[in-house]
């Protein structure tokens, strides 16, 4: 069953198309990765679908609820966290669950603050005040605020922004175990290994989404072949290499150049005249999500220019 069935959604805002015909679809405990630069529609695709704002054009559903008339509806059965932090910071952690047990109408309010502060590992920070948590506290006191009403979807924008990687893995290590439990997610994220922690990923760039499907498919499908270059020079080497035929991408990791490019042929033949060169080692390597990522972005057009 799909929790998410949306159709050739547009959002305008003045002449500017911000949503640009996007489908998408995400089943019964999924998690989906929503990826996309800055600016891309992603934001104001998951307002679309949590009840925020209405579409110009499109239609669908989600949780079975339309989009245009029950949009009441969805907003109680949806978990919504936002990218900036926006609770109380002069409320302690109980306090402002127990205002958002009482915008739920849940009770008994004390029950549900107990349980949610238990679940979330919480309790012993119960009257700590929002505003002196550390930025992986204030993650986890938003995620619990956005699962205390027990939603059936969970919309996430990018939540781990400015978090460090010990909490941000503790963070999906409790998506993943929701997820078990048949919660659904849409998740968007500038951070690779995220989306590669996703069931799958959806991509989507000024507007139009671009690709969809496993990590693997979209890395397969992009039709990408990337080289890794290593020996002295490189620095000389990458600057050589911008902008050659069949180059579309040139990055210094740590003591190699990883060279990408979608015409093997070309790319090939340019670095053939490289292969002579004394001590310079080229092997082919694996394209990763990155690579694919650093191209969608390289031939989309701005919208907004």
């Amino acid at each position: 069953m799909n929790v998410i069935d949306v159709r050739n959604l547009v959002k305008r805002f003045g002449d500017k198309t911000v949503v640009d015909h996007v489908s998408m679809q995400v089943g019964q405990g999924e998690i989906v990765g929503f990826l996309g630069p800055n600016g891309s529609g992603k934001t104001t695709t998951i307002r679309i679908m949590c009840g925020l704002l209405t579409p110009d054009e499109g239609e669908g559903e989600v949780l079975g609820y339309d989009l245009k008339t029950d949009s009441l509806k969805i907003k109680r059965e949806v978990g919504y966290m936002t990218q900036k932090f926006s609770f109380y910071e002069d409320l302690t952690i109980a306090e402002n669950l127990e205002f958002v047990a009482r915008l739920y109408e849940l009770k008994p309010v004390s029950k549900y603050v107990d349980d949610t502060l238990n679940d979330l590992g919480l309790t012993t920070r119960r009257n700590q005040l929002a505003g002196t948590l550390s930025g992986g506290w204030k993650q986890r006191l938003a995620l619990a605020a956005c699962i205390m009403h027990k939603p059936k979807l969970l919309l996430l924008d990018e939540p781990t922004a400015g978090v460090d990687p010990k909490a941000r893995r503790e963070f999906w290590d409790e998506i993943h175990r929701l997820a078990r439990g048949g919660l659904t997610v849409l998740v968007s994220t500038h951070y690779m290994d995220e989306a590669e922690r996703c069931h799958r990923i959806c991509y989507i760039s000024y507007g139009k989404i671009l690709a969809t499907g496993t990590v693997d498919d979209v890395i397969r499908n992009a039709g990408l072949t990337t080289y890794i270059v290593t020996g002295p020079g490189l620095n000389e080497v990458a600057e050589r290499l911008q902008g050659a035929p069949g180059v579309d991408q040139v990055a210094p990791f740590g003591t190699t150049l990883h060279v990408v490019g979608s015409d093997r042929a070309l790319l090939e033949k340019t670095l053939a005249a490289y292969k002579k060169e004394k001590a310079i080692k080229i092997e082919l390597g694996e394209t990763s999500l990155e690579d694919v990522f650093i191209q969608f972005m390289a031939e989309s057009k701005d919208n907004m220019g």
